[in-house]
């Protein structure tokens, strides 16, 4: 699940990454680019993702607004933009706790389809969501708070967003395999 996920957040990373005052148009069309890219193979792959096509849809929008709108009417965007679409993801992640956790749609691609309605598949999912989800509202009031702290800005929409974005990575990849051995059988743990 993890590489699939990974490649999901690539577009968000392209634009995180370039976003700046005077880069952001960079970064939105780039992360578009990259968002129309990564779509492509999905069709063949399980299917398109709803990760996949949020990015593409918010891209999409701020690319209009950046060709439709004056510099002025921008800077606002441009000033929140990493908080915004940290925010997005938020929303949409959480979101989907109520119907379906946006990590089901990965592990479906590599979990056989007996386990799907599992009690044990379901908590996971549900739990590397809430993960992902707080993570991105974290990133997201990080970015808003650098807005109004100058001295440690950085810290703020750079170092302390990388790290939870990282740990989120890590739990993603240990925790389905935690799960799972702790609920095998002794017997099972030997073999």
């Amino acid at each position: 699940m993890g590489t699939r996920v990974f490649r999901g957040f690539v577009p968000w990373i392209v634009f995180w990454v370039v976003s700046g005052p005077s880069t952001w148009e960079y970064a939105v069309v780039g992360a578009l680019a990259a968002a129309v890219i990564l779509l492509i193979p999905s069709h063949g792959q399980g299917g398109i993702k709803l990760l996949e096509i949020v990015t593409v849809v918010f891209f999409a929008a701020l690319t209009v607004a950046g060709l439709v709108l004056d510099r002025e009417r921008l800077m606002w965007l441009e000033t929140y933009s990493q908080a915004i679409a940290s925010g997005v993801l938020a929303v949409v992640v959480l979101g989907s706790l109520l119907f379906t956790p946006f990590t089901e749609q990965y592990a479906r691609e590599q979990v056989p389809q007996r386990l799907w309605s599992t009690p044990a598949f379901k908590r996971v999912n549900r739990t590397l969501t809430l993960v992902w989800g707080l993570t991105f509202l974290a990133c997201a009031l990080l970015g808003m708070v650098a807005q109004q702290d100058r001295g440690g800005s950085a810290w703020l929409t750079w170092i302390v967003p990388i790290v939870l974005v990282a740990g989120a990575f890590k739990f993603t990849a240990w925790y389905p395999d935690h799960v799972r051995a702790r609920e095998r059988p002794a017997g099972e743990a030997a073999a």
